[in-house]
């Protein structure tokens, strides 16, 4: 990508692009005679564990999550460009979720009139099975 200095950016974390690593192919399915000439596939990966510009607590959390190395690949567009940049887009993303803290669950009680409303229709149930039940006996 001419121009740009910088990859994904979740959450102010900054990585260069020459720690990412492309890979191009082509792209599967039907496409007729420019599916079998064009790498249109675009695969971007990303050292996690040996990248210089994760700070030690991000990376600790990213490797836990999503491994030593990530890789993300995009063959959606026709372009190589647009694929390049569907992968970067879709690397970004998964850093990003990746680096969301996850907030611990606070158990609630149920409100009285939850409850009441719970009891209320077990007994109709339990009312309604005993009327069923003595019609089958002699």
């Amino acid at each position: 990508m001419p121009g740009h200095q910088s990859g994904p950016a979740p959450r102010g974390l900054t990585i260069p692009l020459s720690e990412l690593l492309w890979r191009f192919s082509g792209a599967g399915g039907p496409g007729g005679q420019h599916v079998n000439t064009a790498n249109t596939r675009a695969e971007v990966r990303l050292d996690i564990a040996g990248s210089p510009s994760i700070p030690e607590a991000a990376r600790s959390l990213l490797v836990s999550r999503l491994g030593d190395v990530v890789a993300v690949a995009a063959s959606d567009r026709r372009s190589q460009s647009q694929n390049r940049d569907l992968a970067l887009t879709r690397l970004t993303e998964r850093l990003a979720g990746a680096l969301e803290v996850q907030r611990n669950r606070r158990p609630t009680r149920p409100t009285r009139g939850s409850e009441r409303r719970r009891l209320e229709a077990k007994k109709r149930q339990a009312q309604r099975k005993r009327e069923r039940g003595g019609r089958w006996e002699e």
